[in-house]
């Protein structure tokens, strides 16, 4: 064979295919324990940075609960302050009614202009219990500075020391509020 020929049969000849030489399947395992630990890395992660979300949201979720909460409770102390002060005005009227009521002349007591009188006085009162004003009950009660303001301190019979003998101007709260103490005479 001729030099040339043997150019022309190399030519002529297929070439082999390079074939990669295949990796022991000992290779491929710690590949793809790689491949899961990094994926089991990544969800932990993931699992990790879920929770903090979550516990950002649950905590932004109170302190929005809490917020509305002290809102509504300030608009409610706003709206008792704002009622406090129509409703202490009111207690002057009250006070006169019931004067003019116990001081009735005995010739118009029963007519049909007294009972008017009447009529007013419960419907003024009946108004201000609807907005959560009660009297304070003080005769006979211990004298007590929070509820009460003494006019004047006396020797009474039949009443202990510090107990009132007279309320000489009723008091009222407002909820658990003193709208206006009562004015009595205490015993000595």
């Amino acid at each position: 064979m001729s030099e040339e020929d043997l150019t022309t049969n190399e030519e002529n000849q297929p070439s082999q295919p390079l074939v990669a030489e295949e990796q022991p399947a000992e290779d491929n395992i710690p590949e793809e324990e790689t491949k899961e630990e990094d994926l089991q890395t990544k969800l932990t992660e993931l699992e990790k940075k879920a929770n903090e979300y979550l516990d950002g949201w649950q905590r932004a979720r109170a302190e929005f609960a809490n917020y509305k909460k002290r809102v509504e409770r300030e608009q409610a102390q706003t709206y008792q302050l704002a009622s406090s002060a129509v409703l202490k005005k009111f207690l002057d009227v009250v006070d006169d009614l019931e004067r003019a009521l116990k001081n009735c002349p005995a010739e118009i007591e029963g007519t049909e202009w007294a009972q008017g009188i009447e009529l007013i006085y419960r419907k003024l009162l009946s108004i201000m219990e609807a907005e959560g004003v009660t009297k304070i009950e003080a005769e006979g009660q211990p004298f007590d500075p929070n509820f009460h303001e003494a006019i004047s301190h006396e020797e009474a019979e039949g009443y202990a020391e510090g107990q009132i003998i007279e309320v000489v101007k009723q008091g009222y709260l407002v909820g658990e509020r003193v709208l206006r103490p009562a004015l009595v005479r205490v015993a000595r």
